[in-house]
């Protein structure tokens, strides 16, 4: 008889633990999550990273701790059993509408961990799906704020928003949301064929561009080139200008000064005895050698009538030279007299003064 009212208790009581299993559990993914709830022993082993919620007669009485524990039989009984461990939940695909009337298809993963067990077991009936409920309609939320260009785009600070959501309803609850991500976004196939055109122009774009670009570099250093080019070309003439100019000068100076202590060394030669004759030689060997380059460069030549008469020329030659000594000498003389002059005349006035 007590053996029959034992059985009848007991599979009364995994009678109820299977009806407190929530529904979203039911799938394999989720099983690992639940716990069949424990029948009272008096002696309980509570695992790590579980919280087993206890009632008395109805009434909350305590959460047990990992380790050994020990109830009351018939008065005491476990009616929760919350994992504390992080938990994924694979949030079903749905459709939402972006900012710019494009439906999509997308789902998630969410992850969460229960902080509060009490919160978890009487705030909620069942806390997964309610959070997970809470994802979904969040998440078309969100969606309805973006168009569908920043929806690929800003997919991170779509996932934190939800999970910032989340996190300001699931307080009441126990429940923790650490992360949301989205798996897989679908788009129609119009509109993905129309995104596929966009990103074809977009590159051929890019690619005008970049080309134009460098059509419009390269011209410009081309332009830059022959700018130089120039600048070179007319500063190394502008160079070879001034020193060319710069060795005729002193071409220039060099023959004037050969030219100038030439003439000194022929007047002192021509003081010296015998000068006039040398001067006389040098004039003939000069016409000599005159007469012989005639004719070399053009056709065309004028001749004094007596070309043949050496000494007439050199005569006349010495008959200039010797007017020019006689102007000099009379220039000389009368260089001279100025200054004696000039002198008596300062004389003059110093005697006029001495006396005053």
């Amino acid at each position: 008889m007590l053996r029959t009212v034992v059985c009848r208790a007991g599979s009364g009581l995994l009678k109820h633990s299977r009806q407190t299993v929530p529904a979203l559990w039911g799938t394999r993914a989720q099983q690992r999550w639940a716990s069949s709830l424990p029948m009272n022993t008096v002696v309980l082993f509570v695992p790590q990273q579980e919280a087993w919620v206890v009632e008395r007669m109805g009434r909350f009485h305590r959460i047990l701790e990992p380790g050994l524990n020990f109830l009351i039989p018939i008065l005491d009984r476990v009616r929760y059993v919350q994992s504390l461990k992080e938990i994924v939940i694979d949030v079903p695909e749905q459709s939402a509408v972006s900012l710019d009337n494009v439906t999509l298809q997308i789902d998630g993963v969410l992850y969460l961990r229960i902080l509060d067990p009490f919160k978890a077991s009487y705030g909620v009936e069942d806390p997964e799906y309610a959070v997970t409920q809470l994802a979904q309609t969040t998440m078309r939320s969100e969606l309805g704020k973006l168009t569908l260009d920043k929806v690929f785009r800003e997919r991170e600070c779509l996932n934190s928003n939800i999970v910032q959501s989340i996190n300001q309803a699931s307080d009441e609850w126990g429940i923790r949301c650490l992360r949301y991500e989205i798996k897989d976004i679908h788009v129609p196939p119009r509109v993905k064929e129309s995104m596929q055109m966009q990103v074809e122009a977009e590159r051929k774009k890019r690619a005008t561009v970049l080309e134009s670009e460098g059509t419009r570099e390269a011209a410009i250093n081309v332009a830059e080139g022959c700018k130089q080019a120039q600048i070179l070309a007319s500063e190394g003439q502008k160079a070879e200008q001034i020193n060319k100019a710069a060795g005729e000068a002193n071409a220039i100076l060099a023959k004037s000064e050969a030219r100038a202590k030439a003439i000194g060394l022929l007047s002192e030669a021509l003081t010296q005895q015998n000068g006039n004759a040398a001067a006389s030689f040098t004039v003939a060997e000069q016409y000599v050698s005159a007469f012989s380059n005639l004719a070399k460069e053009s056709n065309t030549i004028l001749l004094p009538s007596n070309t043949g008469d050496i000494s007439s020329m050199v005569t006349q030659a010495m008959a200039i030279y010797g007017s020019l000594s006689k102007t000099k000498s009379t220039a000389d003389s009368a260089t001279a007299k100025n200054n004696e002059m000039t002198l008596e005349g300062n004389t003059v006035s110093e005697t006029e003064t001495g006396y005053k």
